[in-house]
């Protein structure tokens, strides 16, 4: 294998994306677009929604990788991490010689360069955080442009090229490329930087919690002693690592000793206030609909990068109040028969209990349904087969679907959904397992009554359940 081209030469026209129906592919390549660059790309599996995004940005995505879709000779081809050395584009890359880059590669080179690079990272809440820090610089007329793990409501997309100096990046600790199996966000040299939370995810890439927090500290380790990383204060591995940092540390959470205090929370539904202290002193109130204390501290954050890049505080304020939310973050898909279906994309252990915990306050009149889906190459292993029982004590009726794609995971290793069921049972929760999603809609339609939130959490699609169980209802 020759890595001797993996560098982006300077007069590029032409650029293949190997991998182009990813959600992060795929604004890298509308964005490659706008800029004015011939864009052709490639996946196994090219179907709506992103098929259909593709082609409205006037991008061509051939569906199956084959060799001969090099054939017109790219000046640059950009290969996404799901691809192996193996795939035959990426052998015929090889072949013809041509000069090929990462993901986070291509994004520093042609849309963060010259520009502050914002990132949002950690375990949990990057996709929100970055969104919240997104619209709080749009709002202060900053004009930012971002490339985000989810779709923003506010702008209807996980990306924008705008005209200001700051650029908002959602920082994933997954692996860059087969050529560079580093985290992504080791790519980035960050003005300002969020750290939220560091704990063991990713099993398929992860040896255990120690090689989690190896990466973040390399991360840490990056960044410039001239920028500022705001830390989480309640969480101890992200103590343990920020220590060891050049850069300037200012942590954020509800500790009194913080720089950034969370402060008083009421709740009246649909809407939270809460107070924010600074070094001691009262800040500011804001308003905002997101749920849960774990959406507050990364509000949190996002108030303490803009007031680093010295948005006023009632500034932030008309953003957090209006903004939108994230979709797939605890999102209304729709209402029938008084029962209200939301989706979420919760699935590592704590994102599913902070999850339940935040939607049970805004659940109160009726019962509040977890149905939940192992489908990530960690919630299929049994690294977390005895932590999930711990997850659903909000919940007042639970339904967990068998992972559906088991087959990925050796014999010894998988997820046990049934034994998750019995040991919830045996805590008495009014648990159901399900062996596949058209028995477990059938049980909800039959079991749901007025009043009740069912709350669907997985980081796929789910076999369109939301829509599905709806159209029933």
């Amino acid at each position: 294998m020759n890595l001797t081209k993996n560098r982006i030469p300077d007069d590029i026209k032409k650029i293949h994306l190997i991998a182009i129906c990813g959600t992060a592919m795929g604004a890298l390549a509308a964005m490659l677009k706008e800029k004015g660059f011939e864009i052709t790309g490639s996946d196994e599996k090219v179907y709506p929604p992103m098929s259909t995004f593709l082609e409205n940005k006037g991008i061509t995505a051939s569906d199956g990788f084959d060799k001969n879709n090099l054939a017109y000779g790219p000046d640059l081809v950009i290969v996404g991490n799901a691809v192996t050395k193996n795939n035959p584009e990426a052998q015929e890359m090889f072949k013809q010689g041509l000069h090929f880059c990462s993901m986070p590669q291509a994004v520093n080179r042609f849309l963060a360069r010259g520009k502050k690079a914002v990132l949002a990272t950690g375990t949990h809440g990057k996709t929100t955080t970055s969104s919240i820090i997104t619209w709080i610089l749009h709002e202060a007329g900053l004009d930012p442009s971002f490339i985000i793990g989810g779709i923003l409501k506010d702008f209807n997309s996980n990306y924008r090229l705008g005209k200001g100096d700051v650029i908002v990046i959602e920082g994933d600790e997954y692996d860059t490329a087969f050529f560079d199996k580093g985290p992504k966000f080791l790519h980035y040299a960050p003005s300002a930087a969020v750290l939220t939370s560091v704990e063991f995810d990713h099993a398929d890439i992860f040896r255990d919690l120690d090689h989690v927090k190896e990466a973040f500290q390399t991360f840490i380790s990056g960044i410039p002693p001239e920028s500022a990383l705001m830390a989480f204060d309640g969480d101890k591995n992200v103590e343990e690592l920020v220590r060891k940092g050049k850069c300037r540390v200012v942590r954020y959470g509800k500790d009194t000793a913080s720089p950034w205090q969370l402060g008083n929370i009421s709740v009246a539904p649909p809407m939270t206030v809460f107070e924010v202290r600074k070094y001691g002193k009262h800040f500011s109130e804001f308003r905002t609909g997101l749920m849960g204390e774990h959406n507050l501290l990364n509000a949190l954050s996002a108030i303490a990068v803009a007031d680093n890049l010295g948005i006023p505080a009632p500034v932030i304020g008309k953003a957090l109040e209006t903004f939108r939310g994230v979709k797939r973050r605890q999102e209304i898909r729709g209402q029938k028969r008084g029962i209200t279906v939301m989706d979420d994309f919760a699935h590592h252990p704590t994102a599913v209990k902070e999850t339940i915990r935040a939607v049970k306050h805004h659940c109160q009149e009726g019962r509040l349904v977890a149905v939940f889906e192992p489908r990530t190459n960690s919630s299929m292993r049994k690294v977390f087969q005895d932590v999930y029982p711990l997850c659903f004590d909000k919940a007042d009726l639970i339904c967990i679907r068998q992972p559906s794609r088991l087959d990925k995971v050796p014999p010894g290793e998988r997820f046990s959904s049934g034994k998750l069921v019995d040991d919830l049972k045996h805590q008495g929760k009014d648990a159901w397992h399900f062996h596949d999603t058209e028995s477990l809609t059938d049980f909800l339609v039959r079991e749901a009554r007025s009043g009740d939130l069912i709350l669907i959490m997985s980081n796929g699609g789910f076999d369109n359940i939301h829509e599905n169980l709806l159209e029933r209802l």
